[in-house]
This record gives C-alpha cells, sequence and structure tokens, in this order.
C-alpha cells in the first residue's frame, strides 16, 4: 500500500525562487484512465519534491488524442482527472487545495506531422499543474531588454511589453493588454525606421513539449498564436505590415524570473 502523502520541504525547485506553477503529466494507453503503481508513485514524488507551505492549488486537466467521437473522449479525459485527484486525495492531499478537475476532451493536431504515433501518446494524458503562492517578482533588468521603444535601438533589442501578460492556455487580449500595445503602436508609428519580429513566448509545460496548447483552437500553437494576435492587433492600429513578422517560440527562452514573466510577448528589433 502506498504510503501517506508527506510534503517534503523545497529542493527540486529551489534554484527558481520566483517559480509559481510547474507541471507534472501521466500518459494513459488508448481508452484507458486506470492507474499504474508506478504512474502514482511518480505523481506522489513530483508533489512531495515542493515547499508545502507554498503550495496554493492543484488543478488537474485530462486529456485525449484526437481519435473518436467528442462526447466520448470528454467523458475519457474526465475519468483521467479523476482517477489522479482520487489516487492525490487517498495519500493524504487535501480535497480543498484541488481546486479543478476538468476533463478537456481531444487535442487536435496538425494533418501533416511526420511522427503522429508519438504526438498522440503525448496527448493521451493528465497534467498536474501546481500553483504556489505568488512572490513578488523582482523589477525586470536585463541587458538589451527595454520596456519603451526609442531612436537609438540596435539589431536584436529587445521590447519586453510587461503589461501584455495572457491568461493560461489563452491568445486572447484582455483589455489592459489592448492599452498596452495602443501605447506601443503610438510609439511605432512615431520611429517608422524600425522593424521587428513579434516573438510569443510560453511557460510551465513539460520540457519535451516546446509548445502549449491554445484552449480556444485546442492546438498545440499557443505562442504563435499570441504572437499573431499582437501583430494582428498592430496591423489594426495601422502599423504597416511590411515592417513586422511574428513567430512562437514555445517555452524555449524563459527569462528566469518566473512564470508571469514567461507567458509573454515581445518585440525583437530586426532592422534599424
Amino acid at each position: 500500500m502506498l504510503r501517506i502523502l508527506k510534503l517534503l520541504p523545497l529542493f527540486i525547485f529551489g534554484f527558481v525562487s520566483a517559480q509559481e506553477e510547474v507541471v507534472h503529466s501521466v500518459y494513459f494507453d488508448t481508452n484507458k484512465y486506470n492507474l499504474t503503481e508506478n504512474q502514482v508513485d511518480d505523481v506522489l514524488k513530483f508533489i512531495q519534491s515542493t515547499d508545502s507551505v507554498r503550495i496554493e492549488s492543484i488543478s488537474i486537466y485530462g486529456y485525449c488524442d484526437d481519435r473518436g467521437k467528442d462526447e466520448y473522449n470528454f467523458k475519457l479525459s474526465n475519468n483521467r482527472a479523476n482517477a489522479i485527484k482520487e489516487k492525490l486525495i487517498e495519500n493524504g492531499v487535501k480535497s480543498k487545495i484541488i481546486v479543478t478537475i476538468e476533463g478537456r476532451g481531444r487535442v487536435l493536431i496538425e494533418d501533416d506531422i511526420d511522427n503522429i504515433s508519438e504526438v498522440r501518446s503525448k496527448n493521451r494524458r493528465v497534467d498536474v499543474v501546481m500553483n504556489f503562492k505568488e512572490i513578488p517578482i523582482e523589477k525586470l533588468e536585463i541587458p538589451g531588454v527595454y520596456s519603451e521603444i526609442h531612436k537609438n535601438h540596435v539589431v536584436g533589442d529587445r521590447i519586453y511589453l510587461e503589461k501584455l501578460l495572457f491568461e493560461k492556455g489563452s491568445s486572447k487580449l484582455t483589455m489592459k493588454s489592448k492599452n498596452e500595445l495602443d501605447r506601443m503602436a503610438r510609439q511605432l508609428l512615431k520611429y517608422k525606421n524600425l522593424e521587428f519580429e513579434i516573438q510569443g513566448h510560453v511557460c510551465c509545460t513539460p520540457p519535451f513539449h516546446k509548445e502549449a496548447i491554445d484552449k480556444h483552437t485546442k492546438k498545440r500553437k499557443l505562442s504563435v498564436n499570441r504572437a499573431e494576435a499582437v501583430y494582428k492587433y498592430l496591423v489594426f492600429k495601422k502599423v504597416p505590415k511590411t515592417r513586422m513578422t511574428f513567430k512562437g517560440y514555445g517555452n524555449t527562452q524563459p527569462l528566469g524570473k518566473g512564470s508571469d514573466l514567461d507567458r509573454r510577448v515581445e518585440l525583437v528589433i530586426t532592422k534599424v
């Protein structure tokens, strides 16, 4: 029988002082939702490796591959999420900190993917998302990174849109984000010589998933969609298309300042 869960002091994530969210994924065979003992042990080790004082909540999201009917997939993904929840509670995790148990159904994939079997196997899973109490993030001070556009930029300078932060899993622009882009558009129209790439970023995905799923499209293109959303808004604000491109970089370029700042879009100067 599995031992009662005892949450231990932080040691794995101790070097990332502003870490606010980490993810552990559990993978299932086709049409299955029962857990093996090894799977349960892995989830418990993930929980045990964190600082119990900082845990604010746990969210559990179930997924399926792209085959089968929607009704069946939603039921199966929900069963997978609930199987994880039940094992956590059995082993000492308090139910009140498990705030979300959600089956999200199937994950859509592109038709021209070469390794379709591998992609499908990674989509038959549950993500256990550990959310931590927020720690104040130090002022962003990184060489070559700016919060304003000026006339003396050089190629490679990055404009960090500090007030353009996205909700988890979303590429939708909030009103606050649009206000930030309105300000940025005015600066871009002032300095007409600058050309730039709009770079989208995500946080908190497992290491083998460089990209995250956009909850609105169900496809693993979240950073691309975030960058494209900014591109389209700037076009709407009369910034010429010829001055800008957009690209998603997934989780490959973390700032090391916490998950909120990695869920971002930047402008990178490509021509002055």
